[in-house]
């Protein structure tokens, strides 16, 4: 399966008589005229992105990104990632499943509702590890889990259906045709919005507001910060008189960049220690790259805290505002993968990492996999789009074609050496991710 996971994500939510809050939250399949396929690829989530913890590490050279601690996805996932335990890897791979049936229920659905002859339902591709048949059609679940496809006896040479049949797919309108091609990329927008939704309405959309300066979780021992004073549990109000910034991540970042100019040299900092207000000195230490460095962990001076909805208005338009977020977020790391392609590539990961990352949610708190099933079914209705063979939008784009030449379709055989080609490199693609996220896991490079 191939998948656009690059979003962190992040909306606002304006609750009814209270400050205004930042709400931080965080999925291809080509249907031809003989199947449906839906594959993915990844690429790599910000992890962090969705947890709040947005910790710069001074003294780690790292930092995390401002968001949800219940999807504490963790940017060094892919280098390396920790697959977790087994209940937290089932609960993520049952996801990831549910999603790609979801997505070819819609091919599924669409065709049969119009009459049209359906003649496989799949999940996966390769060689049929279950199977049983019911009303004509094959089910079955098959050995590579790059998603699945929905297949159509049009050109099957085993087929008893007369090749004139109107309810063969390729002899149907073109606007029957696009119904089921588009119609798992419609499902899973469904599915996203309905997944939100139950999460407004149940455990609640997490929500933070936000309080001036930066607060200091943890000190390490021996550090500058340390050394000169400052305690875990103190907020940084300003910096050499400088008051930061209201909004929380650019505090953090501001306060950062402070320090990293400052090697050798001493800052002020405007501290708040419970009810005191007190001024600290500190000098960084010079780090081997010549920037400054303290030896805390930062993060947004936030109070988190739930929302649910009190009723189906608020339901509806808390879901409508979150559902719109994750998609404008989606769309835009979309864009900035294709912008910054050559940086990107090394990020793309396949189900292996999907599943990685979506033990890392279920493990540190099952609400995460609300948001991480809504963002892995928005990604795929968006790159289900993309007008590339293999793909939904692929196809869609040869009917656009066909109606643009006023109805004359492509000679087969070129348009099924497009569709087959496209396939091929998606499965080729699909089974290097496969094998290159596993080498990635902790427990397989512990062993070589």
């Amino acid at each position: 399966m191939l998948l656009n996971l690059s979003s962190s994500s992040c909306s606002v939510i304006n609750l009814p008589n209270s400050k205004s809050r930042t709400h931080f939250s965080k999925s291809p399949s080509s249907s031809s005229s003989s199947s449906s396929s839906s594959s993915f690829l990844s690429h790599s989530f910000n992890s962090s992105d969705l947890s709040f913890r947005n910790r710069h590490q001074i003294f780690w050279e790292k930092s995390r990104i401002p968001c949800r601690r219940s999807c504490d996805f963790r940017p060094w996932a892919f280098a390396g990632f920790d697959i977790g335990s087994a209940p937290s890897v089932l609960e993520a791979t049952a996801v990831l499943t549910a999603i790609i049936v979801v997505h070819e229920s819609g091919h599924f659905l669409a065709a049969c509702l119009q009459g049209i002859h359906v003649s496989k339902f799949a999940i996966g591709f390769g060689p049929i590890l279950a199977k049983f048949n019911k009303n004509n059609v094959e089910y079955s679940i098959r050995a590579f889990p790059l998603g699945g496809f929905v297949g159509f006896p049009d050109y099957d040479p085993e087929s008893d259906i007369p090749a004139d049949d109107e309810n063969l797919l390729k002899n149907r309108p073109i606007l029957d045709r696009v119904i089921v091609i588009s119609a798992g990329v419609v499902a899973n927008i469904i599915f996203a919005y309905l997944i939100i939704l139950i999460q407004v309405s149940s455990v609640g959309l997490p929500v933070q507001e936000p309080f001036p300066g930066v607060l200091v979780p943890e000190v390490l021992t021996l550090s500058a910060a340390s050394r000169d004073g400052l305690l875990p549990g103190d907020v940084i109000l300003a910096v050499d008189a400088n008051e930061l910034p209201k909004l929380a991540s650019k505090a953090v970042s501001e306060l950062v960049e402070a320090i990293k100019r400052s090697p050798n040299r001493t800052v002020l900092l405007k501290v708040e220690r419970g009810k005191q207000y007190l001024e600290i000195g500190v000098t960084p230490d010079k780090s081997f790259d010549g920037t400054g460095r303290i030896g805390v962990q930062l993060s947004p001076n936030v109070k988190i805290s739930k929302v649910v909805a009190k009723n189906f208005l608020e339901a509806f338009s808390y879901s409508k505002r979150e559902f719109l977020g994750l998609s404008y977020k989606v769309l835009d790391s979309l864009k900035q993968t294709f912008l910054n392609f050559s940086q990107s590539a090394s990020k793309v990961s396949g189900p292996v990492a999907i599943i990685a990352v979506g033990a890392e949610v279920a493990r540190s708190n099952i609400d995460g996999l609300y948001q991480f099933a809504a963002v892995l079914n928005i990604n795929l209705a968006v790159i289900n789009l993309l007008p590339l063979p293999a793909l939904d939008g692929g196809s869609l784009a040869l009917i656009l074609i066909e109606a643009a030449r006023g109805g004359r379709k492509l000679p087969l055989e070129l348009e099924q050496q497009i569709m087959s080609s496209g396939i091929m490199l998606v499965v080729l693609l699909g089974l290097f991710l496969i094998i290159k996220d596993t080498l990635n896991l902790e427990f397989i490079k512990d062993l070589l």
